[in-house]
């Protein structure tokens, strides 16, 4: 047998509920810092596959993605009964590098102030470079991914659909980008110097991390 005969088919298994993008066919993302991250991997020459997982994206058939630091976990439904799993795994700065980049960003008061309002300035990619170092990966070789489906190219549909959607859930909270460069939020604002995030009623950050998005349950 091929390994050819190993692919599944184009049409995947509906899904009730499961995490849709919420993006139009234009695009994916609302802030800069997402449309970049979809730009970057974009630039490693995936249009093909991209393409192929922005549709699963926008059908919804992502059921859950998990964000650590470092690391992405997340479910997708395929054509087989059993959801494929995918593992992304992105390549940290280490924490004497997380030194260098907290001392550009001291020197740049602004930066403090917005990351705390949850938005990332508009040139702290410039303040990365200014360490010698990247914001986002700064190649596929940054980049570790697996699926449990059968397609052997990389990123298979499964997993491009989980780059799409991490892209939407960086517009949502932009602390997630330094999550998987393994800088939590309150690690980062520790190092730059600002005051401690408060805890809210449940006892945890705004922005906590590791970070769980589920699919919202079909109705009974």
């Amino acid at each position: 047998m091929s390994r050819w005969e190993f692919f599944e088919p184009t049409r995947p298994i509906e899904v009730a509920g499961g995490i849709r993008s919420r993006a139009g066919r234009t695009g994916t993302a609302a802030n800069w810092w997402s449309k970049r991250w979809v730009k970057v991997l974009e630039g490693y020459g995936w249009d093909s596959r991209l393409a192929r997982g922005r549709s699963y994206a926008r059908k919804g058939q992502v059921l859950s993605i998990d964000i650590a630091k470092g690391m992405v976990t997340a479910r997708v439904q395929g054509s087989r009964p059993q959801p494929y799993k995918v593992v992304i795994r992105v390549k940290g700065l280490t924490r004497s590098r997380w030194n260098r980049v907290a001392r550009v960003l001291s020197r740049r008061a602004a930066f403090a102030a917005r990351l705390l309002s949850g938005s990332m300035p508009d040139d702290i990619e410039d303040a990365f470079r200014e360490a010698g170092l990247s914001l986002f990966p700064g190649s596929a070789g940054d980049l570790e991914t697996d699926c449990s489906c059968p397609d052997w190219s990389n990123p298979c549909k499964h997993i491009a659909a989980v780059y799409y959607l991490l892209g939407e859930e960086f517009d949502r909270d932009p602390f997630l980008i330094f999550t998987l460069r393994g800088m939590g939020r309150d690690e980062l604002l520790e190092l730059l110097g600002g005051l401690p995030v408060e805890a809210d009623a449940a006892g945890g950050t705004g922005a906590s991390e590791p970070s769980t998005l589920d699919a919202p349950k079909p109705p009974p």
